[in-house]
Order: C-alpha cells, then structure tokens, then sequence
C-alpha cells in the first residue's frame, strides 16, 4: 500500500535550462577540439602538389567553385605517408579527399598540372582535373557563425535574467536582484539591543523614543489621526553609535529589524540597484511593523545633476529614485519605518530630505565628559581594571573622542597591559593607550642626537609657553619629546568643552600658541626649523577661516565665502582677483600680528623655556604639575577662578543664561 501512494503521487519537476546551456557548451567545445581529426583533409599548396604529381602520386583533383582544390592521392601513395615519418602527413585521412589548398585561377591550375605531369616524364600519370560548383554561401556563414552566436545568446540571456530584478529566486540567477539586508528578528533575544546598552546620546533618544512610542502603541496616534514620521536620518560624526542607536530602536519596539548599508545597492549590472530597493521593501512589508536601516545613504542619496557633465552616473540615480518612489510614492508601506545614517547629509539629495519621506534629522554629536565616563563604564565591564582607576578621569582625557574612539582605548589599553605581562590594566596603559592612537605608534629607536633633542624640546616648551601665558588658549596637559608616527614631540591640551562661543580674540590667541614652537627656536638658535610644517599649516587654514568664512576681518568685512550645502563650482572662485588679493594681505596681517605676541612671551620667559627644555631632556615627558613650579599658575587656572567666583556670587536661585553661538553650526566646526 505505501509503494501504491508513493506511485500515485505525481511529482512535478520544474526543468532546469542550465543544464541544457551546458551540454550545449560541451558540444561547441568538442567540435572545436576534434574538429581537426582523421576525417578532415590537409591544409597543403601547390608546392606540395607538384612534388606529389611529379611523383605519380596524385589521383585526380577536384575543383569547387573555381577558388579550392581537393586532392586525391593514390592508395600507395597514402599508406607511404600515413607511415612516413613526417608527423603532419600522418595525419592523412584514408577516405575521401587528402589535401587541400586555394588556386588562383583555373587556367592557371591547369597549365601547372601539366606541367608537372610532363615533368614527371611517366607516360601513364594521368592527373584529371574535376570541377564543381557547390557553394551555398548561406549554409556555409550558418555553420561558421552558428557557435558564436549560441555562445552570445547564452551571454545576454544570463545578464538579462540578472538585470531583471523583481520576482523570486527562480527568475534571477544568483539573486542578483535580491536585497542583501541583514534581518535581525524581533524573537531572537540573544542580538537584541536596548537603549540599556547605549551610554550616552541622551537628546538622542529622548527625540527617537516617539519612534519607538509608536510601534509600541500605534492605536493611540491612529484614533487621533496622527501619522508617524515615515523616516528619519541620523546626523553624526563617524563613530558616534548611529548604528547602534537604530539598532537599540528596534530592540526597544520589539519588531524586527532589516539593516542594509547603501552600498549594497550599488552594482555594476543595470538595474539591479533598484531591484534590491524593491526587493528590500518588499521583505519589510512582509515583515511589517519593522524598521528599515539603511548606513552610509550618501553613496545613494547623492544629490543629482552636480556636474553632469563631466562624471554622470544614471545607475545611481535610478537607485535613488526608486527609494523615493518606495519612501513615498503611490505605493504604501504601512508599518514601515526607514532610519538612516549619515556624516554627509550636506550632500543629500533635496528630494530626500523632504517632509513624506525623511521628516526629521537627528543630531548624534560628540559625547561630552559625562556621557563618555559612560561610554566607558560599557566598555571596562569585561576587563580587568586596577581598583583605584578612575573613570572621570579618563573621560576629562579623551575629549573630542567619539565612542568607537573609547571602545578602541580600552582594547589599545589592555593589549599594552598584556604585552608587559600585567594581570591587571591600571590607568597608565590607558595613559599610553591614548597616546597611541592619537599620536602613534611610540619609536623609541629613532636615534637623534644630543643637539636634535635639546632643539625638539625647546620647540615644544616653546608651544606650551604660549599657551600656559594666554588665557583663550586651550589648557596645556602635557608636553613630550618621544617621537610618535611623524612628529618628533607633542604639545597636548585639553579643549575647553564649556567653551560655546569663540571669538576673534580666542582665535588669535591660538594662533600665537600654534606659532610659539617655531619662534621659541628662532630665539634660542637663529634658525627655523622645517619642524614647523603642521603648525603653520594648522595656522594658515585657522586665519583663512577667519578671513574668508567668519567674516572676522574689518577689512574684508562681514561676508562668508563658505559653501555649506557644497553646490558650489570647484574651478571658480566667489570673489575677485582684487577680493583674492585683500584676502592674503589680511591673512598675512592676523599671522604677523600673532607672531609679534608669541614673540614678545618667548623672549620674556626663554629663561623658562630653557629651564623646561632641561627637563624635557631629563623626563621625555612632562605634566602640567611638573610645569607650574616652571611658569607658575597658567592663564587657564585664573580664568577659571573668575568663571567659579562668578557662578557662586549669582547663586543658585537665579542662574545666569548661558551664552549662545550666533551661528552653532560653524562653531561646531571651529
């Protein structure tokens, strides 16, 4: 009985054309190999020929079509050269015709034929000329042309079915047009993310937790006719948890969560970048409610016609079109919600940015000290730390730091702690750690001589002089003579993170503490360095910015060449040659004028200069406790004091308005 049921179930075999492709390949790669076998005649000439009827060892020849000549051989003279030594004439066919070669012309044939017969000087050589016409010139361009093009048919089949995107596995050989996102679902609790594992980006979460809201209780919004942000974009520097916050989103609404980067989509058939945005929505409404996450969306959301003329690129742009179409178009994707993440949402396409599509953009900033003592506490969980460390203090020591940055000091720190075989990682293999991956990899074998240190050192106490005596400069944390990567010594300092205005003033001031290293060895040495070359690198994009962006030159006035939005011509300049001119004669003013005050604080203190260049010389490496006995309390220090005693003589009942920058962004910048 079970053999019965199984024979009278009908099985239904989809045939697969590969195979078909393939023995057809096979066939026109034998025939290409044996197509020179026995049964084929010999390419000859007429040279061959006629030592051939001289011999008496031509039969007959066949002319076809008045342009080939077909040999026959006797039946002697085949086995003679079948088992000859000559290695090509072994390959002779016994049947049929044994050589071939073109002719010329036929009277020309026959007139050679019998002289070669007369020359033969056999009475009974007879050699018959025979002459055919079998041209079929269509049979013959079929037969020679027909591999080719099964072999080109094959070729545009394949990348047909690639570029044709949609539908399933079974139209699209290797799935070409299938979207390669990441699915993470809802059920699988082992790679769920909660805002309980992300430290930091508070304002962040406060602003996407209506996201989150809504997944969670979408009737409340629905029975008052609100409607969800279709999409939002993360905006953040590289490094500063974009990703992981879409991912905590999803985790926090618990639906599953579908990440894709945006080159993923780009492909080098046609087509298929906009297959895999259909594929990939089509998976989500599958899915839905679910979060789509697409990183790095600028290598898609380009803005489109920048300089069409010289690099257009209608792949893109068609992928980026469906995405809109997708994002908001006549197709509704109900439940579907599109995060995405950027650095460059300057360079977005307009009609991305729109309300439908993307409505709100999300600052994901720099973490300031107390979310980056945070950001530690996450990643120090699973390392063995010193009891003593401190976290507060390794988050005053990585400012700027973003929280791929810290991740990559705790790691850094404990691979220093075992390579020095401690059981524990205590706060001077974080110490190092920094060093490390801001500076570069230590090189204590670099050899420089006695009077190569002594002039990195005066050039470095020159910078920290400088910036120890003027109070708009940011706080000196220690100062190096150990080469790292390409720099001979350091300066370190601690931005001010409270500071939220900058001023010309403070500009200017950081200037001079830029300058201060190059001065500080023209005074002691009469010479410059070419040490220098950072910091009046450094010193000359600061004083254009000054000039040409923050409008902060009298002369040049109020006016900002700076292109934000980047639609601006490369080749072609927003001002005149005459503007150009202004321009360098203000930067070279703000730059003599910084150089004068750095001057004038060398030459007051180079008896401390020298006095720490000693101690550079002795220690490598100095700290702001070792040189305030040297320069006594710094410039910083007092404006603190006054910052404190202000705060306090306001008291806490009526708190003073903090400052805010006229223009945040490019503060920011700055």
């Amino acid at each position: 009985m079970a053999n019965k049921k199984k024979n009278d179930i009908k099985m239904t075999v989809r045939p697969n054309f590969m195979w078909i492709w393939a023995v057809l390949i096979m066939i026109i790669i034998g025939y290409s190999f044996y197509a020179g076998s026995d049964t084929q005649p010999l390419a000859g000439n007429w040279n061959t020929v006629r030592k051939m009827i001289r011999n008496g060892e031509v039969e007959r020849i066949t002319v076809i079509d008045g342009q080939t000549a077909n040999v026959y051989l006797t039946e002697e003279a085949i086995e003679k050269y079948r088992n000859g030594g000559d290695e090509v004439l072994k390959r002779m066919p016994k049947e049929g015709e044994q050589l071939i070669f073109n002719i010329g012309s036929v009277e020309l044939l026959d007139n050679d034929v019998k002289e070669a017969v007369a020359e033969s000087g056999i009475e009974e050589n007879p050699v018959s000329i025979e002459y055919k016409n079998e041209s079929n010139p269509w049979g013959n361009i079929i037969v020679n042309l027909l591999p080719w093009v099964i072999l080109i048919g094959i070729w545009f089949f394949i990348i047909r079915t690639m570029s044709r995107g949609g539908g399933g596995a079974g139209g699209n050989i290797m799935n070409v047009g299938k979207a390669r996102a990441q699915v993470f679902d809802k059920d699988d609790a082992g790679k769920r993310i909660t805002f309980k594992d992300i430290a930091g980006l508070e304002e962040a979460k406060v602003e996407i937790m209506e996201i989150v809201d809504f997944l969670r209780k979408a009737d409340k919004y629905r029975e008052l006719g609100a409607k969800i942000p279709k999409g939002a974009l993360l905006v953040g520097p590289p490094g500063t948890g974009k990703t992981l916050l879409a991912k905590a989103v999803a985790g926090e609404a618990n639906v599953p969560f579908l990440s894709i980067s945006g080159s993923d989509f780009v492909e080098m058939f046609v087509g298929v970048g906009a297959s895999r945005v259909r594929d990939l929505f089509e998976q989500a409404k599958q899915k839905a409610p679910c979060i789509v996450f697409i990183d790095e969306i600028d290598a898609i959301g380009r803005a489109r016609g920048k300089n069409a003329g010289f690099s257009g690129n209608d792949e893109r742009e068609n992928t980026l079109n469906q995405l809109l179409t997708e994002m908001d178009g006549f197709q509704t994707n109900a439940g579907v919600i599109v995060l995405a993440a950027t650095n460059r949402a300057d360079i977005l396409d307009k009609a991305l940015m729109r309300a439908g599509r993307f409505d709100r953009q999300i600052q994901v900033g720099l973490p300031d000290a107390k979310e980056r003592e945070g950001i530690f506490d996450v990643h120090l969980r699973n390392l063995k730390l010193d009891p003593q460390l401190d976290r507060g203090f390794l988050a005053k020591q990585t400012p700027g730091f973003s929280g791929a940055d810290i991740a990559n000091v705790c790691n850094e720190a404990a691979l220093i702690a075992a390579r020095h075989d401690k059981k524990q990682i205590a706060k001077e293999d974080f110490m190092a750690a920094i060093d490390r991956i801001i500076g570069g990899l230590e090189k204590r074998n670099k050899l420089m001589s006695e009077a190569e240190r002594r002039a990195t050192a005066i050039h470095e106490a020159g910078h920290a002089t400088v910036m120890w005596s003027l109070a708009e400069c940011d706080p000196v944390l220690k100062v190096t003579i150990v080469p790292r990567g390409n720099s001979l010594g350091a300066t370190w300092s601690v931005p001010d993170e409270e500071r939220v205005h900058v001023t010309n003033a403070t500009l200017e001031e950081q200037l001079a503490g830029m300058l201060g290293g190059r001065i500080a060895e023209e005074v002691n040495y009469g010479t410059l360095g070419a040490g220098a070359l950072s910091d009046l690198e450094r010193a000359t994009k600061m004083t254009y910015a000054m000039v040409a962006y923050y409008g902060m030159s009298k002369k040049i006035g109020p006016i900002s060449y700076y292109d934000s939005a980047g639609t601006r011509d490369t080749f072609t300049k927003p001002f005149s040659e005459q503007t150009a001119h202004e321009i360098d004669q203000e930067v070279r003013r703000i730059m003599a004028e910084a150089y004068e005050r750095a001057k004038r604080i060398i030459e007051e203190k180079n008896g401390q200069i020298n006095a720490m260049a000693d101690l550079l010389l002795e220690k490598e490496t100095i700290y702001a406790e070792d040189i305030e006995p040297i320069l006594g309390p710094s410039a910083q220090s007092a404006k603190q004091a006054e910052k404190t005693d202000g705060k306090a003589a306001r008291g806490n009942d009526t708190p003073a308005a903090d400052p805010k920058p006229e223009n945040e962004e490019e503060t920011r910048k700055i």
